[in-house]
C-alpha cells in the first residue's frame, strides 16, 4: 500500500508542486543548473564511494527499485558516502547537492502509467535529492547514512540529518498535495526515476567550497532558495555523476 500510495503521489500531486510553490515565497524549479563558481577557479574533486562514475547508483540508495516485472517497488534509500578534496584559500564552509536534470517538467501525469510513455522529448527539469549546507572547512565526508538510513513515510526531520544544514528536497513540493505521502523531506532521499521513461536520468554530486561559514538560511527553507543563496559566494566546485533508471530497456544499456 505504501508503494502504491508513492507512485500515485509521483503521478499526480507533483502536477500541483508548482502552484504550491506560487502560494508560497519559495523559488520556482530551476530548468537548468547554474554554474555557480567563477571561471578558471579550481576544482575540487568528489568521490562517492561503492560507485563509479556515469555508471549506475546501486538499488541500495535509491528510493525506489526496479522490481522485475517492468515497473517498481520500494528501495532501501541508503545515502552513499560522498567525500571530497579540500577547497581553496578563503573556503569558510561547504555545500553539497545532489540533483537529476532529467525529471519530467511536463506530461507528469503520465509517469509510472501503464499505457503512456515519457519519450525523449518531454521538457526536463532539476529535482533536487539533497541539500546540505554550512558544513564545517574542517569536515570533507558526508558518511554513508549520515543524511538517510531509510524510507521514511512524510520524509525525515531535520533533526536526523547529522552533517550540515538540510534544505528540504524536490520531494517536499512533488508530494505536497497528497496526504498519504505529503510533509517536509529533509535530508536525502534517492533516485526513483519513472518505470515509464525512455531517458537514463543523470544525477549530480557537486560540492560547492563557499567564502562564507553560513548562508544565514534556518527554518524551513527550500533547495532552490539554497541555491540562489550561494551566488557569489561559491569559491569552487566539483562534482561525481551516476545515472539511473527503472525501466528495464534503459537500464540495460547503463554501464554498471
Amino acid at each position: 500500500m505504501y508503494f502504491r500510495a508513492l507512485m500515485v503521489a509521483l503521478a499526480g500531486a507533483a502536477l500541483l508542486a508548482g502552484s504550491a510553490q506560487a502560494q508560497t515565497s519559495a523559488p520556482a524549479f530551476l530548468y537548468s543548473m547554474p554554474k555557480l563558481a567563477p571561471a578558471h577557479s579550481a576544482r575540487i574533486h568528489v568521490r562517492v564511494d561503492s560507485m563509479k562514475y556515469d555508471h549506475m547508483i546501486p538499488s541500495e540508495y535509491a528510493f525506489c527499485t526496479a522490481d522485475g516485472h517492468g515497473a517498481a517497488t520500494a528501495g532501501a534509500n541508503k545515502n552513499p558516502q560522498i567525500s571530497w578534496s579540500k577547497g581553496p584559500a578563503g573556503t569558510q564552509s561547504y555545500a553539497v547537492v545532489i540533483y537529476d536534470t532529467d525529471s519530467p517538467a511536463e506530461h507528469r501525469e503520465l509517469m509510472n502509467q501503464k499505457g503512456a510513455t515519457l519519450t525523449k522529448a518531454v521538457k526536463r527539469k532539476i529535482f533536487f535529492h539533497m541539500v546540505l549546507v554550512d558544513i564545517p572547512a574542517t569536515v570533507m565526508t558526508v558518511p554513508e547514512g549520515a543524511a538517510s538510513n531509510e524510507r521514511l513515510l512524510h520524509g525525515k526531520p531535520a533533526s536526523a540529518i547529522k552533517v550540515g544544514v538540510p534544505a528540504a528536497n524536490s520531494y517536499t513540493p512533488a508530494f505536497a498535495a497528497n496526504d498519504a505521502m505529503k510533509g517536509t523531506y529533509y535530508g536525502y532521499d534517492g533516485p526513483c526515476s519513472p518505470w515509464n521513461d525512455e531517458n537514463a536520468h543523470h544525477y549530480h554530486f557537486t560540492v560547492y567550497a563557499l567564502s562564507v561559514p553560513s548562508l544565514g538560511l534556518s527554518g524551513e527553507f527550500s533547495a532552490e532558495a539554497a541555491v540562489a543563496a550561494m551566488k557569489g559566494k561559491v569559491l569552487a566546485q566539483g562534482q561525481f555523476l551516476g545515472v539511473y533508471s527503472t525501466n528495464p530497456a534503459v537500464m540495460a544499456k547503463l554501464k554498471k
